[in-house]
């Protein structure tokens, strides 16, 4: 069919984003017309984090190459809880709880995908939908009797719970494949959606889901499963000091979202600019050559910041983000605004109110309850180095041995902002109560 890119898969499988694919090798054929995909994404919280980015932008790849994309999201099946490779029993969220995130979950996904551009225009859908007036008696003899516990429990996601000493899994959570599988053959029947895609980790309820359809419609489809993103590190993608790298910006602001893949090891970023990135993959190999050739800092990091930052923030959030590093950074902080400096704590910079009539002596004793030492001591090193600045000032120390006064309204910025540093990576945004 016109309109459609043959070559999606060879570049998915040149980016390492296919992991697994059912069809024995059929799945290229299929795609040369337009086909209908799904991907589901359950409410755990009210918003996904960095960890949903690859299935969120592989339904951008396959819309790009012209197919239609269906984001799913779990109403019913968050309710439930996915026990794929968790270590143990998640703790069941209140239905209005969920219902919350549902509507919040809606928002984020749309944003990636395209709802108006002909017939591969995408749809976001509830299972809830299809769930919510479901008996359990029909549940039992429509979806279940399909299932042999046999070969469910040799999943290997659901094998690794049953073996592990004290745990188990509960019944409601072993029915979560049949959930999901039933979600395939219901997008089969109601959109003709013949593939799921998804994580690695999501390999047994996707099979489920194509043997499901195949029994109650006699419909052909397909799973791919995409690589979990995992550091050369050996530690956790998407978890930071500070927590998790949300796509919610009040939960992670464009700032700290910027940093965050800014930071990114070289061990790691040219992964990751495949994964996460539209640039050629070609371009992307340029990009490698040039940093082995280059003394001093690759250039890769500040690429896969700004083009994922764009991806999720937007233009906006990213010149907000890029605004603030440079002001930061360079220590050059003089000329922000009183909007900026609402904006650099909007952005996530961590910040306090300090009372009018705050005592400098009791600098190192504030420095530490902020989170930016943990101890007066390393405090009192680093004014010993001059490596704490107040606006961009070095603090000085009297003849006693206490900082000397930073914090009169007169020296604030805007009339009541004071910027800490402490060393080379640490800020905090002060501001006088009224």
């Amino acid at each position: 069919m016109a309109g459609v890119d043959a070559t999606l898969l060879k570049d998915l499988d040149r980016r390492g984003l296919i992991n697994q694919a059912t069809g024995d090798g059929e799945l290229a054929q299929h795609l040369a017309e337009s086909r209908t995909l799904y991907c589901g994404f359950d409410p755990t919280a009210d918003s996904l984090h960095i960890g949903s980015l690859v299935p969120l932008l592989t339904l951008k790849r396959f819309q790009a190459a012209g197919h239609k994309p269906i984001a799913l999201v779990g109403g019913a099946t968050g309710l439930i809880g996915d026990p794929s490779f968790k270590a143990q029993e998640r703790s069941l969220n209140a239905p209005e709880v969920v219902a919350g995130w549902v509507e919040k979950i809606k928002a984020q996904v749309s944003q990636f995908v395209d709802f108006d551009c002909g017939e591969n225009s995408a749809m976001v859908v509830n299972n809830l939908d299809w769930t919510r007036e479901l008996s359990v008696l029909d549940f039992l003899r429509d979806v279940g009797k399909y299932f042999s516990v046999n070969n469910m429990v040799n999943k290997e996601s659901v094998k690794q719970r049953i073996q592990r000493e004290g745990e188990g899994i509960s019944f409601t959570e072993f029915s979560y494949m049949l959930l999901q599988s039933m979600d395939f053959s219901e997008l089969y029947k109601r959109y003709g959606c013949t593939l799921q895609i998804g994580g690695s980790d999501q390999w047994g309820n996707i099979t489920g889901g194509v043997d499901l359809t195949r029994r109650q419609h006699r419909g052909r489809v397909f799973g791919l499963t995409l690589p979990l993103v995992t550091k050369a590190d050996g530690t956790k993608f998407g978890k930071t000091e500070s927590g998790t790298i949300w796509l919610d910006a009040k939960r992670t602001s464009p700032y700290a979202f910027y940093q965050f893949w800014l930071n990114t090891a070289d061990a790691d970023v040219y992964k990751f600019l495949r994964y996460f990135t539209f640039i050629d993959v070609d371009e992307i190999d340029e990009i490698e050559a040039a940093d082995r050739e280059r003394s001093g800092k690759p250039e890769a990091q500040g690429i896969l910041a700004r083009e994922v930052t764009r991806l999720v923030h937007g233009e906006d959030g990213l010149a907000a983000a890029e605004r603030i590093s440079r002001a930061l950074f360079s220590g050059d902080i003089s000329e922000l605004s009183a909007g900026d400096l609402e904006q650099l704590r909007l952005d996530g910079l961590p910040s306090s109110r300090l009372p009018q009539q705050f005592a400098d002596n009791s600098l190192i004793h504030l420095l530490v309850e902020a989170g930016m030492a943990p101890s007066g001591k390393q405090v009192k090193d680093a004014l010993g180095r001059n490596a704490v600045l107040v606006n961009g000032e070095a603090v000085g120390m009297d003849r006693n041995g206490d900082p000397q006064s930073v914090f009169s309204a007169d020296k604030a910025l805007a009339g009541r902002f004071f910027i800490v540093r402490l060393g080379k990576k640490k800020y905090h945004l002060f501001e006088l109560a009224d």
